[in-house]
């Protein structure tokens, strides 16, 4: 069964997305902040992230860099997931010390576009 580590400050967000990829036949792992994003990735080496970018203590950007420094979660593929809007794409794409996140969803999300791409990047037929 393949793992997905899903980052969002706001506990709605994780129990609709835990559900909704448990109903899917994933284990969901969650964090509510960057500094806890980070170290379940390390502990836990799940298949895949998904991250929310404005949280509190650690922002979604800063567990994004620090993700892809870490050799042991770098290859961890990432889908950001946010209210931000498409700037943050534009922002986040420029940066020269980060690559890009495989994929990006604003809120609210579509469920079956967001399955589609898991899917897709996991490569589960």
């Amino acid at each position: 069964m393949k793992k997905i580590l899903i980052v969002d400050d706001e506990t709605d967000i994780v129990k609709y997305l835990s559900t909704f990829l448990m109903d899917n036949n994933f284990e969901v792992i969650p964090a509510f902040n960057g500094k806890e994003c980070f170290e379940k990735a390390v502990s836990e080496k799940p298949d895949l992230i998904t991250l929310d970018i404005t949280m509190p203590l650690e922002s979604g950007v800063r567990a994004f860099r620090d993700l892809q420094e870490d050799e042991n979660t770098r290859n961890i593929p990432v889908i950001i997931i946010t209210g931000v809007s498409h700037d943050f794409e534009n922002f986040i794409s420029t940066r020269k010390q980060v690559h890009p996140p495989i994929a990006y969803f604003e809120k609210p999300i579509n469920k079956d576009e967001l399955l589609n791409k898991i899917n897709e990047i996991l490569k589960i037929r």
